[in-house]
């Protein structure tokens, strides 16, 4: 099992360039951010130096979208930097929550994120591509190589992912929820034609390790807020009890009353009150080393090929220190 390390890119830059260099340093393969301009810094420049001060970390969004860049901006830019840095990026993309929500528009259709996957791709690696209805192609590309992993919840988001993407990030670490969705975009990939096997798996959750349960709950119980902004949307649109969405997703947003993007994935979110204890021990990875393990290897064995470890929290530098110390020489 690989392992990331997912940040915020607030200011100064420097100080998220320094946690991934430290993340490398204790044998995470992977940096990841948040990408939403209005709320955080500008990531890909951020990548840059990331890439200039490591030598083995891959970097990438978690999530961009298809609608705060035109697609060949996105693909020209993951080009540079594989370029730059020989071939070290990854696109995480999605429908857009943050992103669009916050500069006043709505998420993108899967229609529109499906189309954007293959032309991202396409162009990031020299390949000609439609773009608003004209042929479009990066001319000085030479070996470029761009997966494109796809977040996604509700069940054609899935079926997309399984049909069209490198691989599949799925946020938040309840097992039984983790093992619905795999073998749901495991079956799309099969029907599509596709070996699910080549279809990467990344689950994403904040982990916090100590003894001091209350304290790590509150610290990590904004990310039930975050995901419920996803769990609203599938609600809205298949309804509670559809059958096609599981009830142990959905059921615990009933008493959420909104959502103030301004506190968007920091501990002490005031519009994460409705969040109970359950959805965050069951979402993240909460306690002293062992339980972490524990649920680690149980996500190991239902084919997740990554966890990126949210680190929001007061002790980010902590988390990432023993985990490289203790939990990724366990899990081998």
């Amino acid at each position: 099992m690989d392992f990331g390390l997912v940040l915020q890119t607030d200011p100064p830059a420097a100080h998220v360039v320094s946690l991934m260099k430290r993340a490398e340093r204790n044998r995470f393969r992977y940096g990841w951010t948040f990408d939403s301009a209005v709320l955080w810094q500008e990531p890909f420049v951020i990548y840059s130096q990331i890439l200039a001060q490591t030598q083995r970390l891959t970097v990438g969004p978690m999530v961009t979208n298809p609608g705060t860049r035109t697609w060949e901006v996105t693909a020209s830019t993951f080009a540079t930097l594989n370029d730059m840095y020989g071939n070290r990026t990854v696109c995480g993309i999605g429908r857009g929550d943050s992103a669009m929500r916050v500069a006043g528009r709505k998420p993108n259709t899967l229609a529109r994120l499906g189309e954007a996957i293959d032309v991202i791709r396409d162009l990031a690696e020299g390949r000609e591509a439609q773009v608003d209805g004209a042929a479009v192609r990066l001319p000085w590309v030479r070996d470029g190589k761009l997966p494109v992993w796809m977040a996604a919840y509700g069940p054609k988001a899935l079926a997309l992912a399984g049909q069209k993407a490198d691989g599949f990030i799925l946020q938040l670490a309840d097992p039984f929820l983790t093992e619905w969705m795999v073998r749901a975009v495991r079956d799309a990939a099969t029907a599509a034609g596709r070996d699910p096997a080549d279809i990467k798996i990344c689950v994403a959750a904040p982990a916090y390790v100590s003894d001091d349960l209350a304290h790590a709950r509150e610290q990590c119980r904004w990310f039930g807020g975050m995901v419920g902004n996803h769990v609203a949307d599938l609600v809205a649109r298949y309804g509670e009890h559809s059958g096609l969405v599981p009830e142990a997703l959905t059921a615990y947003i009933k008493q959420r009353e909104g959502y103030d993007y301004s506190h968007h994935g920091r501990a002490g979110n005031p519009s994460t009150d409705f969040v109970p204890d359950e959805i965050v021990d069951r979402f993240c990875l909460l306690g002293p080393v062992e339980a972490h393990l524990e649920k680690l290897r149980v996500l190991r064995d239902l084919g997740v090929d990554q966890f990126a470890v949210y680190a929001m929290h007061d002790a980010r530098e902590q988390v990432v220190d023993v985990y490289g110390a203790e939990v990724i020489p366990a899990m081998g």
